[in-house]
């Protein structure tokens, strides 16, 4: 499975190992989010440089807390894979592709919690958000390559 994994880094959105070291999110500048290469593929060469660049403008303009600003960021990381995933043509790796975007949000998500949380319950929650969409993204990327064949 960790080379589906690492077969999914591309060029524009570097997965790095996020999908396998739980806090490579947790600091934001090591990792941002790739969806599969079928998936990049699938999705054709949609630029979403420009979309990403005026969607932080616009959403960035207030005074935002150390926690808001984790929280933002993850949220644009994970937008423009969500958004090339929805171009695709293909209903089942629209799906997937969509999913998997979907799913590392979660993660990133997650991984602030563990950061920053306070409350006990809530990490733990996070812990399980973490290990079961691990396994979420490892099917649906399996599933992509079989479906890309």
């Amino acid at each position: 499975m960790r080379k589906i994994l690492i077969a999914a880094a591309v060029a524009a959105f570097p997965l790095a190992a996020a999908a396998q070291d739980s806090h490579s999110m947790a600091g934001h500048g090591d990792a941002a989010m790739a969806l599969p290469a079928a998936c990049e593929a699938a999705a054709g060469s949609m630029d979403m440089s420009k979309m990403m660049e005026g969607m932080q403008a616009s959403m960035s303009g207030g005074q935002m807390d150390e926690v808001q600003k984790a929280n933002h960021e993850v949220m644009m990381q994970m937008h423009g894979p969500m958004m090339k995933a929805a171009m695709i043509k293909d209903p089942d790796l629209a799906f997937n592709c969509g999913m998997i975007a979907h799913h590392m949000g979660a993660i990133a998500m997650s991984e602030v919690e563990l950061k920053m949380g306070k409350d006990e319950k809530s990490k733990e929650m996070a812990r399980m958000i973490i290990d079961a969409q691990r396994q979420e993204i490892e099917e649906m990327t399996t599933r992509v390559e079989a479906l890309a064949k």
